[in-house]
Order: structure tokens, then sequence, then C-alpha cells
């Protein structure tokens, strides 16, 4: 296998996470959680990681697939390393706010509310990659407005 092509699986599986045998996923969100875990005291970071994933995701996930010969493959999975990151930008670190972020998120990706569902209709990236992002997106928003409510009730 030559270098371009080992690096297309290396990183569209974000480090071979994508081939565990079961709910790889859900590993990936997982991967995600990690990140977020060392970029949490440094938002620029944590920014920086979020558009450095997305950014190589829509690069990458498209070459994947052709590679693969299989839409959307389940090994693929920075799309939802990227999802998660997305989810928690401007969340303060709580392990509470963590783990709604994560069940939200994995629900939202399953279910894939408007337009997660006719993004991932879509060929290339950006169908690996569009349901993602609005789930990362309704994820954020939601965690938000939780944020908001809760601060306005103790205000």
């Amino acid at each position: 296998m030559n270098l371009s092509k080992l690096a297309i699986k290396t990183i569209s599986s974000f480090f071979y996470i994508g081939y565990l045998p079961f709910i790889p996923g859900t590993f990936g969100s997982l991967a995600g959680l990690a990140l977020f875990y060392l970029s949490k005291n440094n938002i620029q970071t944590h920014l920086l990681l979020v558009f450095i994933f997305i950014i190589l995701g829509f690069l990458i996930t498209g070459k994947a697939e052709r590679l693969l010969n299989i839409r959307d493959a389940r090994c693929i999975v920075i799309d939802e390393v990227s999802g998660m990151l997305l989810s928690l930008i401007f969340i303060p670190y709580d392990i509470r706010l963590v783990i709604i972020a994560f069940f939200l998120f994995r629900i939202l990706d399953a279910f894939k509310p408007y337009p997660a569902g006719s993004l991932e209709k879509l060929k290339g990236s950006i169908g690996i990659m569009g349901d993602d992002i609005v789930a990362g997106l309704y994820t954020n928003i939601i965690l938000q407005v939780v944020l908001r409510s809760i601060s306005l009730k103790i205000s």
C-alpha cells in the first residue's frame, strides 16, 4: 500500500479506531471526547482541533470511500470525531455536560434530524461528514440553551 493510501486509511479511521469490530462510530465519538478533554482548558486549541478535523474530514472521507469502494464505510470515523468536537464548542468542562453531549450526539447522529438525513444521502465527503456536522451543531445548540436556562434560573 502506498503512503497516500495508508494516510487516507489512518486518518479516516482515526488511527484505525474505525476498524474495531463493533460500534466503531461510538468509539470515534469517544475519541472526539478524548481530544476535547485534552483541549478543555484552552478554547483556542479546541477551536483549532475542530477546524483541523472538519477540514481533514472533508478532504479525506470522499477519498477513503473511493479507496474502500464502500459508501460511507463503517470504518470511516473521522466524521464522528469532528461532530463530537463540534458539539462541545464553548461548553465548559463538566463531566455531566460531557456525558449528556456524548449521548445527545449519538442519538442525533442515529436519528438524523433534518437536514442530516438529506445530507447523508449525498455522495462523497459531504454525505459522510454532513450528518455528523449537523448532529454536532444541534447537540451544541441544545447544550447552550440548557446552560443559559440554568444560569437564568440561578440569577
